[in-house]
């Protein structure tokens, strides 16, 4: 069976998912004159972004806008204490997604 990429197994892997998340980050950063920040998986959204609440609203709905309801930021977040959430990184969150959409794929 083949994914969406065309490679067979998973349609899409943390490679596709991390690029796709570092694209959405990009457009954030650059609203505010940020457009030369290395995004990596260790990457954190508070401390090496800087990002406010409101940018991972933002965020939730470019994730939502690419994968539908496949993936649901809020209720990633929803799960985590305060300090999670501060030093929550980029790499976890394409865990999530990866997990998201395997689990769809499973149906």
């Amino acid at each position: 069976m083949r994914g969406l990429n065309g490679h067979t197994g998973t349609a899409v892997g943390e490679e596709t998912v991390l690029a796709d998340i570092t694209g959405m980050l990009a457009t954030l950063l650059d609203e505010y004159g940020l457009d030369d920040v290395d995004i990596r998986m260790e990457t954190t959204f508070n401390r090496d972004l800087e990002l406010e609440s409101i940018d991972l609203v933002t965020l939730a709905g470019l994730l939502e806008e690419k994968y539908g309801n496949r993936v649901n930021f809020a209720e990633f977040v929803a799960d985590m204490d305060f300090d999670e959430i501060i030093e929550l990184t980029v790499g976890r969150l394409v865990e999530h997604v990866v997990a998201s959409l395997k689990a769809t794929e499973a149906g």
